[in-house]
């Protein structure tokens, strides 16, 4: 196939919208789509807080104003571009303020359904006026879910999408967009698809997430082990059996990692840089962390870090079954995130009554999350799910040991040194469980702390981690494989 032409849908990318780790692969991977050869057109709604100076966004008078009906209502709906940084990745800005000015990227307004039925409505129209038929539909998360049944039914009159054909991401399947049955009319669905059971209906719902399932030639979640799970009542959130009716098109591939953004050797959000040729760097930043927070600084006592939302997805449950457990150990913790009010107060109350030995920040605080994957020796994340996960990547390039629970990415990512450290096989990045206990999660974080203390066996932990690539230009490839069976699915279906 000469150069493979991809429009890549997303409701947040860095750095212009975000709110989790969609964002992060909507801003990463279309760079390196782009740099193994391929055409790459991103898709955006222009949200309010679009700097359009600073990002040099600049109008299409060749589009113009589309009027796109949605609700039996006309909106004026306009296209402004610019280039995703240090690429040539163009990005498209569909712009409706009555609909993308509300100051958060989602809401629970009452319009929620017809906020990103106008986007999925505006990207296909920029598309017909800029006069680029697509490869391939790249569709992220349930925002997008619609964009595979308008291809193939309310815009199956214009032939410029014959070829086109739809990969659907799911980056995380709890989140489902559904919606009352109204929205059948708003988004101009034809009601012989909503029936028990039927391709758009979901528990007496119209579910944009299973309309991208059953719609799109090829389904994809963001790792292998998490591509599995979902498949599983446990894992799937009620729609493992429509994943079942496809599951010889789901396939897993693990997300990718910006190291231009995340790397000891170059972070300009750290006082000392290091590499894994000298890990001096780590120990000065290590001290830094602990007299920002008043704590002592020992050689021989770890400090363990989480960087997290305060809820039970990320395991915050069990850590607190284990917390009276887990103070007890000889370590230190500096914790950051938000979440939850009961986890929030819990974290603030153990670092008032322990100052010297926990300290927490409630909130968002980039400089200070790569400084906590800088300065940890441990990082722990026992989530109940995790589809990728970023931050145990993240850690491993910073010499910083994950504890993890093994689901989803993180069983990809992180193998345990107990299990793989054996003659001719010490492969072992960090140290991980199975069961979703507040018990397994204490013994393994205790496995970890006592590993710390042999010096040259914790070097080799960390230098495995170190040595690992996660960069995007793997995972690229693989989803211009997926592509290319996306193609071969809509030329047999056509």
């Amino acid at each position: 196939m000469s150069k493979m032409k991809i429009a890549f849908l997303s409701s947040e990318a860095v750095p212009f919208a975000k709110t989790g780790g969609l964002a992060d692969v909507s801003g990463s991977l279309p760079k390196a789509l782009a740099e193994l050869g391929c055409e790459v057109k991103l898709f955006l709604p222009k949200y309010s807080y679009i700097d359009e100076n600073k990002f040099n966004l600049h109008y299409n008078w060749n589009v113009g104003e589309m009027l796109i009906r949605i609700s039996g209502h006309l909106r004026s709906v306009h296209l402004h571009q610019t280039a995703l940084n240090n690429s040539n990745v163009e990005v498209n800005f569909i712009d409706c303020p009555h609909y993308f000015h509300r100051g958060l990227i989602y809401t629970n307004d009452h319009d929620e359904d017809e906020r990103f039925i106008l986007f999925s409505k505006g990207v296909i129209e920029s598309l017909q006026r800029l006069k680029w038929a697509p490869d391939v539909i790249h569709c992220n998360d349930w925002q997008t879910g619609l964009v595979p049944l308008f291809i193939k039914d309310n815009y199956d009159w214009d032939k410029m999408f014959d070829r086109t054909a739809t990969l659907f991401t799911i980056h995380n399947i709890g989140y489902q967009g559904r919606f009352p049955k109204s929205t059948l009319l708003s988004a101009e669905i034809r009601g012989d698809l909503f029936y028990p059971g039927g391709p758009v209906e979901f528990e007496d719902t119209v579910s944009f997430m299973k309309t991208g399932i059953l719609f799109s030639d090829i389904i994809n979640t963001v790792s292998k082990t998490y591509a599995h799970e979902i498949l599983t009542p446990e894992y799937g959130a009620g729609l493992h059996n429509v994943l079942l009716q496809r599951k010889d098109d789901l396939f897993g591939i693990l997300n990718g990692v910006d190291y231009s953004e995340w790397n000891p050797e170059t972070d300009k959000h750290l006082p000392f840089r290091y590499s894994k040729d000298n890990l001096l760097g780590k120990i000065k930043n290590k001290r830094f962390l602990l007299e920002h927070f008043d704590f002592t600084y020992h050689e021989d006592i770890p400090l363990i870090g989480i960087v997290s939302r305060m809820v039970n997805q990320k395991g915050i449950d069990i850590f607190a079954g284990a917390l009276q457990d887990l103070i007890r150990l000889d370590a230190q913790w500096v914790i950051l995130g938000s979440g939850e009010d009961r986890y929030e107060e819990m974290f603030r109350h153990i670092s008032h009554i322990l100052p010297d030995k926990v300290s927490t920040y409630i909130g968002f605080n980039n400089e200070l999350s790569h400084l906590i994957e800088a300065a940890a020796d441990i990082f722990l994340m026992p989530s109940r799910y995790e589809p990728c996960g970023l931050n145990q990547i993240y850690s491993m390039k910073y010499g910083t040991v994950p504890v993890v629970r093994k689901t989803g990415g993180l069983a990809d990512t992180v193998q345990d040194w107990d299990e793989m450290n054996y003659p001719g096989q010490d492969t072992g990045n960090g140290f991980s469980f199975n069961d979703y206990t507040s018990y397994a999660l204490f013994t393994t974080v205790q496995r970890a702390v006592n590993a710390y203390h042999h010096k040259n066996a914790w070097k080799k932990i960390q230098l495995n981690g170190m040595n690992r690539d996660y960069s995007w230009k793997n995972s690229a490839k693989e989803y211009i494989s997926l592509y290319e069976k996306a193609i071969k699915n809509r030329t047999w279906d056509k």
